[in-house]
């Protein structure tokens, strides 16, 4: 089984380098990149692990980690901090953050770092139960690299895929055609913002009773998809 991982990192290349590691590490990951976005993706998510940079616009790391500390839900955090920022270092662990890494770092150490981290908490991978990611009446199992609708198998290609899996795991959230598409490097490499149009006709024929009036994977004009968080 895998771990769920919320990464809020404002930088997106560093963010999805971040994500495909997890990924490689056979975790799920969930990206925002504020500190807004983080604090509701928490509380809405209940991840296994944040790993927080602390330069994130709207809320910063620090008032996140003071958020996260204050409420009930006890996130383990791994920090990411600029290396001349050793008083920023003291201070989020005075906050409660469980480790951090200073820029640039190794993505194997954030890897092992992140992995300690979930051992030391007793959420290291085997202990959560479900890693489906549910909505829409979808089903996406990152581990077997399924989807299901209303129970349904839906043969997805790997792009595809990652990006269902993406959507899935924000509801309601709109992305846009860039951010899908670095859902989808590595699998698709050929691919443009534009052929991400193409992807999202193709699920919607997989995923909806009538493509032309999809309910679940919706345009969001002169914005981007998104996935409804309501079933249909």
């Amino acid at each position: 089984m895998c771990a769920h991982v919320l990464v809020a990192e404002d930088d997106e290349m560093q963010a999805e380098l971040i994500r495909r590691s997890l990924l490689a590490e056979g975790h799920t990951a969930t990206v925002v990149h504020d500190g807004a976005a983080a604090l509701d993706a928490a509380r809405r998510l209940g991840p296994d692990l944040v790993v927080l940079d602390l330069m994130l616009p709207v809320v910063d790391g620090f008032g996140v980690c003071r958020v996260l500390r204050a409420g009930e839900q006890d996130i383990p955090v791994v920090m990411l901090t600029a290396r001349s920022e050793e008083d920023d270092v003291l201070l989020g662990l005075e906050l409660g953050a469980d480790d951090y890494m200073t820029k640039p770092y190794s993505p194997r150490e954030l890897m092992a770092r992140i992995r300690t981290v979930l051992r030391r908490s007793g959420r290291e991978a085997g202990v959560r139960e479900d890693p489906v990611v549910r909505a829409a009446g979808l089903a996406v199992d990152p581990e077997r690299h399924e989807v299901r609708c209303e129970g349904e198998p839906v043969e997805c290609t790997p792009a595809e895929f990652q990006i269902l899996l993406a959507m899935a795991g924000e509801p309601e959230r709109v992305f846009t055609r860039r951010q899908l598409l670095q859902c989808t490097r590595g699998f698709d490499r050929a691919s443009t913002e534009r052929a991400v149009d193409v992807h999202i006709m193709n699920l919607r024929k997989k995923i909806e009773a009538d493509p032309r009036r999809p309910v679940r994977l919706l345009t969001v004009f002169g914005v981007g998809y998104k996935l409804s968080g309501a079933r249909p």
